[in-house]
């Protein structure tokens, strides 16, 4: 039986609770658990510390053996919470290639994918709005 998800787990200190929240989460919540930083730059344009990596945006391995390596990401697990890079993979034994999940608090943003309208539209609703200094009279 699938227990039901109620948002008033997240205030809980306990573990066992914190626990039940992320796996009970639906997927529109679980989207904004694979929240990945913006670099400084990126911060101040958009006014955020972070957030949520969609198929596209490019990234910086941030932790790991695969550390300094910047890659696209080619998708994303929101029931695992994993993120899967092009181009990041491991040889088997048998000697075929696999895919290597990241988690994405080992990962930066660098680049944003522009094709999302609705991304940006967000984006520039919640940019900080430029400040024009004028220059102070004296009288």
């Amino acid at each position: 039986m699938k227990s039901q998800f109620s948002p008033s787990w997240i205030s809980s200190i306990q573990k066992r609770k914190q626990r039940k929240f992320r796996y009970a989460a639906p997927l529109h919540v679980k989207h904004k658990f694979l929240s990945a930083h913006l670099p400084k730059d990126l911060r101040a344009k958009y006014g955020k510390r972070s957030l949520p990596l969609r198929v596209g945006d490019e990234v910086l391995v941030m932790r790991g053996s695969f550390k300094k390596k910047r890659a696209k990401i080619t998708s994303v697990n929101l029931k695992k919470g994993t993120v899967f890079l092009e181009g990041i993979q491991r040889s088997k034994r048998d000697g075929s290639k696999v895919s290597i999940p990241f988690n994405p608090r080992a990962l930066l943003i660098q680049s944003l994918h522009q094709d999302d309208k609705e991304r940006l539209a967000a984006l520039q609703r919640t940019a900080p709005a430029k400040k024009i200094s004028s220059p102070k009279q004296k009288s």
